[in-house]
């Protein structure tokens, strides 16, 4: 799981298991037959964030996986259309009988885009040396954690790798889309330390090297990032053409999501993911612009509101990351559910969405599936409750200054942050802070470049309060690094050594419960349960979901858009028509 940048801006979903979207493919691709008609063109979109650096290994946030989900592949992929597992890089596995000794073949037709073969060598470099290196902050090692034991990942020959597991693993194909990382170029910054600022946004392209259907061959800060594709990539189509068909991607980098529009409307972009206020001015245009609207329903993702709940201090200054005053308010649970109470969703959803979105409650929204709980704790909207719970838990305002203070004196004053990039959170962030003030608490706005309020969250930790949001799936697990006391994304308190409440000692139980248990329905009762408590603990306030709305350019052929993989789930099989070439 990780932080949403440009909302849903990103046209492949966003989920940790669709960064990279492939089809099973026969072998002998470097020799695939090309048919010129399909061939050729290039497909122009946007971003409102640069990336904040090429590693997927490192990245925990979309500014990051928009660039690396276009090169880097896993052994699996999620089918768009069944939400099963496929193979990819492995062309078949066999599994122990009691489920903790899994074997894959590799395919053998797979080189990464500097002509180097893939091989075993890949996978077992990129669990053992990378994921698993304790020097090296990797989210996915949260995933691939179960009571704090690993996966033992062991090479058989050069095309198979076997993984043995210390309990059974619920989720563990679809865990097997991780991306795969190329040993013969990493090896030496491993060895020497300094994997950590290896591929940063000032490497030379040509140095970042996968096996997807696209490689990076440009990239200019603040205007434009620049793939072509792969010209060893495997996949071919079912009438044995070489893939993608698709010469170059090309992702713009705009101030705003208003740039994009515009951009959009001019025909310089192929693709725009509407925002609920561009919809009745774009839907009509639909013929005349020559673009088609997809309502692909509820998004998978999330928006939320978070407090800093996290007690330690600056080992630089010594400083606290939080003003103690404000620590004591935000760990308050009954100053949380006041703050449940004074969000206007419906407004929200009116005003910012113009009504094509839904409430949020839950972690796994409706999209999710089989493991939303619908059945979790909700705030009805109402001030007046907020101030009498804010009253009892020692609130109020003392002094007639038009602001509440807590027990001691002090003023309720807390800073509150957004992605400026993003228009729909500042538009979201302001709401909350109107009805926030109407319950005497002084909110402070600042609206932050994307990268520099990641940096906040998860680096130099000192921040108050933020609206932000998250990449969502199907599949509970894959939010651990989120929802686990230890996980590096627990957004409000990260990195516990040990859960600090009683709830959070629960969460990592019900997690640790959950993956081991193969049976669907008994799954579902251990993550209900989990959703249950967020709803009651409130460590995030959920706001609204998106509905999944974009418009793409008439220049494509072979789209078929889904919910769970997006518009361009089959990127490597979409072809530009002869004329837009």
């Amino acid at each position: 799981m990780n932080i949403i940048g440009p909302s849903s801006r990103n046209p492949r979903c966003l989920l940790f298991f669709l960064l990279v979207i492939v089809l099973f493919a026969s072998q002998d691709n470097l020799f695939a037959q090309e048919t010129p008609t399909k061939y050729g063109g290039q497909m122009v979109l946007a971003t409102v964030s640069d990336p904040k650096s090429f590693n997927a290994i490192l990245a925990k946030e979309t500014s990051t996986t928009t660039v690396t989900g276009y090169i880097f592949e896993g052994l699996t992929r999620i089918n768009a259309y069944t939400q099963k597992v496929d193979p990819n890089l492995a062309k078949s596995w066999v599994v122990s009988d009691d489920g903790l000794q899994w074997t894959f073949s590799l395919r053998k037709d797979v080189f990464w885009n500097d002509g180097h073969p893939f091989s075993s060598d890949d996978v077992v470099f990129t669990f053992n040396d990378l994921i698993y290196n304790p020097d090296i902050p990797s989210s996915a090692k949260d995933s691939f954690t179960i009571d704090g034991k690993i996966f033992q990942v062991e090479k058989i020959d050069a095309y198979t790798v076997r993984f043995k597991l210390p309990v059974r693993f619920a989720p563990f194909l679809r865990a097997m889309t991780q991306e795969i990382l190329p040993q013969h170029k990493l090896k030496k910054a491993v060895d020497k330390k300094v994997f950590n600022s290896t591929w940063g946004i000032n490497t030379d392209p040509k140095e970042i090297v996968g096996t997807g259907a696209y490689r990076l061959i440009k990239y200019i800060p603040a205007q434009r990032l620049v793939f072509e594709k792969n010209p060893y990539y495997w996949k071919k189509s079912n009438s044995q053409e070489k893939l993608p068909f698709i010469d170059r991607i090309i992702y713009l980098i705009v101030p705003n999501s208003d740039i994009e529009l515009l951009k959009f409307m001019e025909g310089t972009l192929d693709f725009y993911s509407f925002r609920g206020m561009d919809y009745p001015y774009l839907k009509p245009l639909e013929q005349k612009n020559n673009f088609k609207v997809y309502d692909l329903g509820p998004a998978l993702g999330s928006n939320f509101i978070t407090f800093n709940q996290n007690p330690g201090r600056n080992p630089k200054s010594g400083k606290p990351f939080v003003d103690p005053v404000k620590l004591a308010w935000f760990r308050n649970n009954k100053f949380r559910i006041a703050i449940a109470h004074a969000i206007d969703k419906q407004k929200i959803i009116e005003i910012v969405k113009n009504r094509l979105g839904y409430p949020q409650h839950s972690p796994l929204g409706p999209g999710a599936g089989f493991f939303h709980n619908p059945n979790v704790l909700k705030y009805e909207y109402d001030l007046q409750k907020s101030r009498d719970i804010l009253r009892e838990a020692g609130f109020w305002d003392r002094d007639g200054d038009g602001f509440i203070e807590d027990e001691k004196g002090n003023t309720v004053a807390f800073n509150l942050n957004t992605n400026s990039n993003s228009t729909e959170r500042v538009d979201i962030a302001a709401i909350l802070r109107y009805d926030l003030e109407q319950i005497g608490m002084k909110v402070n706005f600042r609206s932050l470049e994307f990268n520099t309020l990641v940096s906040k969250l998860n680096a130099t930790f000192e921040w108050d309060a933020i609206v932000i949001g998250l990449t969502g799936g199907n599949e509970p697990h894959f939010g651990k690094n989120v929802w686990t006391s230890g996980g590096g994304l627990h957004l409000w308190n990260p990195s516990q050594k040990k859960p600090a409440t009683k709830w959070e000692k629960r969460i990592d139980e019900l997690f640790s419960k959950g993956v081991q248990e193969l049976d669907e329905e008994k799954r579902k009762v251990y993550y209900d349960e989990f959703q249950m408590i967020v709803s009651q603990k409130l460590p995030v306030i959920y706001t609204v979901l998106s509905a999944r709305i974009s418009a793409v350019r008439n220049k494509f052929e072979n789209l078929d858009p889904t919910n769970f993989g997006g518009v361009f789930h089959n990127l490597e099989e979409i072809y530009v028509k002869e004329e837009f070439r």
